[in-house]
């Protein structure tokens, strides 16, 4: 078994280490060593979307043991996945950096940051992703008062995307009620794929 070990490492580093480790270890059992929530959920989410096996347990508080096995067939790309099955539509990223729309009265910023969740659906299934960072990770928590706006969009296949290093600078990474806990690398790709990005 071939291990590798990423404490200490910030985002987006463990998940480039490992992807780089697999690229040299493509046939061999694997250990991934990490020492954050943030970095065990990205990793794991790598390694899945991989095609690899993977399980996980905590060797002690605050550190995982990431255990991986690789793909029986050939790996597939969630992004080559995606351009398929989106066919020749568009693909429209919401990036969202704040908990609050706009600039001036927080007050007003939080009700129009409501209404625009809300009104989302209205781009129909050419919107695609939303990627939640910064204090904009904070709509994503059980407290929010978009949270439910965001659960059905997420029920209606928009895939939400939250930083995980956002969560934990905010140490909200156990408030988290939607979405996928993400990285810089899924950020980048995301924006790369994108058809068209619109930043809140």
């Amino acid at each position: 078994m071939k291990r590798l070990d990423c404490k200490g490492m910030s985002c987006p580093q463990p998940v480039l280490s490992t992807k780089d480790f697999i690229e040299e270890h493509p046939q061999e059992l694997i250990e991934v060593i990490v020492d954050n929530k943030a970095s065990r959920e990205n990793v794991c989410r790598f390694l899945k979307s991989q095609g690899w096996s993977v399980s996980v347990k905590e060797k002690q508080e605050g550190v995982f043991i990431i255990t991986a096995a690789p793909p029986t067939c050939q790996i597939t790309h969630d992004e080559d996945k995606e351009s398929r099955e989106y066919g020749g539509k568009q693909k429209i990223l919401i990036l969202i950096p704040t908990d609050v729309f706009g600039q001036g009265s927080e007050e007003l910023g939080r009700g129009l940051m409501k209404n625009f969740i809300s009104t989302l659906k209205e781009m129909g299934n050419e919107l695609w992703r939303i990627v939640l960072v910064n204090s904009g990770v904070r709509l994503s928590c059980q407290d929010s008062p978009v949270i439910e706006g965001l659960k059905k969009l997420e029920n209606a296949g928009v895939n939400i995307l939250v930083c995980g290093t956002c969560l934990e600078y905010y140490d909200l990474l156990d408030e988290k009620a939607v979405g996928q806990t993400t990285n810089m690398l899924d950020i980048v790709t995301s924006i790369q794929i994108a058809s068209k990005v619109i930043r809140i």
